[in-house]
């Protein structure tokens, strides 16, 4: 028998056990099995590892997406980490690469996948707190936020959680360096069912500009000189 002869049941779940480069591969054989690919249900749950996979032609962004996963687990985020005023122009360049490209395609999903159950973003150092708070009120079925490594999140998007996460369950904001303990206490008393987890986020050094940290370091000399 050949692979057409199947059924459209049994093709997609052939499909499902492929990655997103062997069924776009599989996809332009025949006409039948693009069709397969082209399925809503093929694509309710899309895993990247790294930002340039966004780019990639071989997924399907819709209303079946259900859970996704954006983990980028490389040296490389330590570039992105850095905070913008200190960086180099070899890491300007670096990251003006692909600043906006997380951001825009959770853009996309805002517009184009209203049943997200899940996200998870990980070593995603340019992702916003605006972008996170629109995907919250654009998602209303949003369960599950996981944000781990995200330097430019901050307790704005811990009160749009407050505002617009009112299906949230879960909630981890793990090693992000500009959250603060007040932020927390807020989800906390604003939103007690929600299973809150913050790894060292209020224990790390938050970033401060130049001009900041001067007028930090010059207050206790006036105290002292008064």
């Amino acid at each position: 028998m050949h692979i057409t002869q199947l059924n459209r049941e049994c093709l997609l779940h052939l499909f499902s056990f492929l990655d997103k480069n062997s069924r776009k591969s599989l996809a332009k054989t025949c006409h039948k099995l693009l069709e397969v690919f082209q399925d809503p249900l093929l694509w309710s749950l899309l895993n990247f590892h790294s930002p340039a996979e966004l780019k990639k032609d071989n997924f399907l962004l819709g209303p079946a997406l259900k859970y996704l996963s954006i983990c980028w687990y490389s040296e490389r985020v330590k570039v992105c980490n850095i905070e913008d005023w200190m960086k180099n122009n070899f890491q300007k360049d670096f990251c003006n690469r692909h600043e906006n490209t997380v951001n825009d395609f959770l853009l996309e999903v805002c517009n184009r996948c209203p049943n997200l159950l899940s996200l998870t973003l990980s070593g995603c150092g340019h992702v916003t707190d605006d972008c996170i708070s629109l995907l919250l009120k654009n998602c209303p079925n949003l369960k599950t936020l996981q944000l781990e490594n995200c330097v430019r999140i901050t307790d704005q998007t811990l009160e749009a959680v407050t505002l617009y996460g009112g299906s949230l369950q879960t909630l981890h904001v793990d090693f992000c360096r500009n959250i603060t303990r007040n932020g927390l206490e807020r989800v906390r008393e604003k939103c007690p069912s929600v299973m809150l987890k913050a790894e060292r986020s209020a224990n790390m050094i938050p970033d401060n500009k130049p001009e900041k940290k001067f007028m930090l370091e010059k207050a206790p000399r006036k105290l002292f000189q008064l």
